[in-house]
């Protein structure tokens, strides 16, 4: 076998375009890749390879996630700013909305005109609990919750709160638990967002 057939068939070719290659090891490549044009087109072929494998196998993520992450930043440049920590009230079926309404009256508490299907400001975190005031315009993805309890207090608007095989329809005012390790989506049938107090509390 020719040098050249054995560096390609060396593997170092798939580890540089995996980033995993030592700094001299990359330089090896990139001389190679310079002096043969065999080994700068395998490059382009195991990165387009790779590419397509990447694309075939993702998963996109629940597009809860981005709000959320968004509402920890926030909250986080909050206290950063001076904001004193919270400890909003336990959800419970006796819960009502004047048990948050502190929080509801804040002007920063408010849905941005621009805002994307799903908006959330957190009001209190502790390691045990997170609660947020959150907004939904159409709908949310299924998600299976298996070490933490969801509990929602309807603030405005009405919403079907698909849970298993029931389906719940929620108004202001009203609470639900969602069962662990029960598959639930919500679906807004108002023609405003509906809102509201949103808890997960750790099992």
């Amino acid at each position: 076998m020719n040098p050249l057939e054995e560096f390609l068939q060396s593997g170092i070719i798939e580890l540089y375009v995996l980033g995993a290659t030592s700094p001299q090891e990359s330089l090896d490549v990139e001389q190679m890749a310079a002096a043969y044009p065999e080994v700068r087109q395998e490059i382009d072929q195991v990165s387009l390879a790779l590419e397509a494998y990447a694309s075939a196998h993702a998963v996109e993520p629940k597009h809860t996630i981005k709000p959320l992450v968004l509402a920890t930043v926030d909250y986080m440049e909050r206290m950063k700013q001076g904001e004193v920590p919270a400890s909003p009230p336990e959800l419970t079926p006796a819960s009502t909305v004047a048990d948050y309404e502190k929080w509801l009256q804040r002007p920063d508490m408010t849905l941005p005109d621009d805002a994307e299907d799903i908006f959330a400001k957190i009001i209190g975190y502790t390691p045990k609990a997170t609660t947020a005031i959150v907004w939904v315009k159409d709908m949310t993805d299924f998600e299976v919750h298996h070490e933490e309890y969801e509990r929602f207090l309807i603030l405005e608007g009405t919403c079907d709160m698909v849970a298993g095989e029931d389906i719940h329809q929620l108004a202001a005012g009203d609470f639900f638990a969602v069962p662990l390790h029960t598959p639930h989506m919500i679906k807004v049938t108002s023609q405003v967002p509906c809102k509201a107090v949103l808890q997960r509390i750790t099992v």
